[in-house]
C-alpha cells in the first residue's frame, strides 16, 4: 500500500517539475507580477484539479461496479494514452521558454479565476487522471471513491509543492534555466520516463 502510494508521489512530483503550459504559466505570472501572483494561480490549478479526481473517482468506480472488463479495456486505454503522451514529448523541443511580458491589469483574483479555468475545461487533464491514476489503486478494503480522492490529494498536494516552490522561488529557478540550458532535456527524458513505466506496468 505504501510503496504504490510513495511511487504515485514520485511519480507526480517527476511530472509536475517536467516542463509544462501549467507550471511554465506559474513561473511566468510569479517572475513578472510577483509571488502572489504565481501562488494564486497554482491554487486555482490546484483547485481544478479536486473536479477532475471527482469525476474519475465516480465514473471509474462506477465502470468497475458494471464490469471489470470494461475497466481492463480502459487500463489499456490509459496505456496507449501514456506512451503516446511519451512520444508527444519525445518528439518536441527540449528547450524552456519563458515569457516576460506582464498583465499589469489581472488581480490576485482573476488569476486564481484562469487557473481554475484553464485546468477545469482543459479535457487532457481529465484524460491524464483517466489514464493514470487508476494504476495505483492500492487497497482491496477501501472503497475506490476514497482510493482516487486519496491519490487526487496526494496528486495536489505534491504538485502544490513543487508549483509553490516555483512560485516562491521564480527568479532564482529563472536563472538557473538560462544558466544550465541543458536542464530541459533532462527533465523532457525523466517525463517520458514516468509515462513508458506506467504504461508498462499496465500492460505486464
Amino acid at each position: 500500500m505504501f510503496e504504490t502510494l510513495f511511487s504515485f508521489a514520485i511519480a507526480t512530483i517527476v511530472l509536475a517539475i517536467s516542463p509544462g503550459p501549467d507550471n511554465i504559466f506559474v513561473l511566468t505570472q510569479s517572475i513578472v507580477n510577483g509571488k502572489k501572483f504565481g501562488l494564486a494561480t497554482v491554487l486555482g490549478l490546484m483547485s481544478g484539479c479536486i473536479i477532475h479526481t471527482t469525476l474519475v473517482a465516480f465514473g471509474v468506480s462506477a465502470i468497475l461496479k458494471e464490469n471489470e472488463s470494461i475497466f481492463f479495456f480502459i487500463k489499456m486505454l490509459g496505456a496507449a494514452y501514456l506512451l503516446y503522451l511519451a512520444f508527444k514529448i519525445y518528439k518536441s523541443d527540449a528547450e524552456i521558454v519563458l515569457s516576460n511580458k506582464a498583465d499589469t491589469s489581472t488581480s490576485v483574483l482573476q488569476l486564481f479565476k484562469k487557473g481554475f479555468i484553464m485546468n477545469v475545461l482543459n479535457p487532457k487533464v481529465t484524460l491524464f487522471f483517466l489514464a493514470f491514476f487508476p494504476q495505483f489503486l492500492f487497497s482491496e478494503n477501501l472503497s475506490n471513491v476514497i482510493q482516487f480522492y486519496v491519490l487526487g490529494a496526494i496528486f495536489i498536494a505534491t504538485t502544490f509543492l513543487v508549483f509553490g516552490t516555483l512560485a516562491l522561488l521564480a527568479g532564482s529557478v529563472s536563472n538557473y534555466l538560462k544558466i544550465h540550458s541543458k536542464i530541459g532535456v533532462y527533465l523532457k527524458w525523466g517525463q517520458i520516463i514516468v509515462f513508458v513505466f506506467i504504461a508498462i506496468m499496465i500492460l505486464i
